[in-house]
């Protein structure tokens, strides 16, 4: 059992898709629309006008949890027991595996109380490297398969039907750097089809695609007794997806994709020969920029410089680099220090 104040819009962010989930198979598709579908709630914040701040980025399937244990607590994943998903949430607990080799293999029917197609699907493995039991690399894949969409023009004409679909390729490693802190890394390959290159208004459409890397550190001491019971107290952090910006068409601004902050930790009790019983808590921080707080005129209208850019009133401007994103997130809330916490999402299983 878990709870977690994620909040995850893993569908495209237009009609089509929201007439799809109401049983309407045509919609309108624009290049706006391409340029915004892939976009997630997944940190809402109050700026300083008392309005929803919605963090969003482009591929939020990403911060699915692809497994059913971390579905099940609240999606825990960084500090837990390691086992054959670690890619996902943690490459440096490949280190402290127990089997030399493991496969999983886990599929989700995504929303099937509203959506009948829509499915994610995650394949992971990993392999030791010496006998020492010091090293370890693994392998993974993730596809997320949005069903199928009857693709319409602004008149309602139908264009053609298309099924969207994304996937991450990982390869990762993992090493121990003494008997109870590891290391770990990732490199993933993201591919994203939302349109199946149609072309809209003019503008031709293409699948967005990014390189990105996780950086990340475990400990795990199992050499304790609480209470006459043998226990085991791990931690660890995540620094995951850190890559390029992804786009859909060669003219439009590319978007963040949810290079994510991801601490934990936890406590596992042995109970007795038979059974266990864990508590683990993460807490995460998505390290791109918050949205900011545009001036206004009377009627609500925005203000524009000579330039034609929107003119701030409070905040950052979020058209910067990956760096400088993921550095200016802990400081760039328009409002300030109390929107920052916020910005914090917390996850505990049992």
């Amino acid at each position: 059992m878990g709870l977690s104040n994620y909040q995850y819009l893993c569908l495209p962010n237009f009609a089509l898709m929201r007439n799809k989930i109401i049983k309407i198979t045509t919609a309108v598709l624009t290049v706006a629309a391409v340029i915004q579908a892939n976009s997630t709630v997944a940190q809402n914040d109050v700026n300083t006008s008392g309005q929803l701040n919605t963090i969003t980025t482009a591929v939020p399937f990403l911060m699915i949890a692809p497994d059913a244990r971390a579905g099940g607590m609240g999606d825990v994943g960084v500090a837990t027991s390691p086992d054959a998903n670690n890619i996902h949430w943690n490459p440096s607990k490949l280190a402290f595996v127990d089997d030399d080799m493991a496969l999983s293999l886990s599929y989700t029917p995504w929303l099937r109380a509203l959506v009948p197609d829509i499915n994610l699907a995650y394949l992971s493995f990993h392999k030791r490297l010496d006998k020492k039991n010091m090293q370890t690399i693994g392998a993974s894949l993730l596809y997320f398969s949005l069903g199928d969409i009857t693709f319409t023009d602004a008149n309602g004409n139908v264009l053609r039907q298309g099924r969207p679909n994304e996937f991450a390729l990982d390869v990762s490693y993992g090493r121990k750097l003494s008997d109870r802190i590891s290391g770990g890394m990732a490199l993933r390959f993201i591919y994203s089809d939302l349109t199946g290159g149609l072309n809209v208004q003019g503008t031709d459409t293409k699948p967005g695609t990014s390189v990105a890397g996780d950086v990340s550190i475990f400990y795990m001491n199992d050499d304790i007794r609480i209470s006459k019971k043998d226990a085991v107290v791990t931690w660890g952090a995540n620094i995951s997806n850190i890559g390029a910006k992804i786009g859909y068409t060669e003219t439009s601004e590319k978007d963040f994709i949810p290079i994510n902050l991801r601490l934990g930790a936890g406590l596992k009790m042995h109970l007795d020969d038979y059974n266990t019983m864990a508590l683990y808590f993460d807490v995460n921080k998505l390290m791109v920029p918050t949205p900011p707080e545009y001036q206004r005129d009377s009627l609500n209208n925005p203000l524009y410089d000579e330039d034609g850019d929107l003119l701030i009133a409070s905040g950052r401007n979020p058209d910067v680099g990956v760096v400088s994103g993921m550095f200016g997130s802990f400081s760039d809330a328009p409002g300030g220090f109390s929107e920052e916490l916020r910005e914090f999402t917390l996850s505990t299983g049992l």
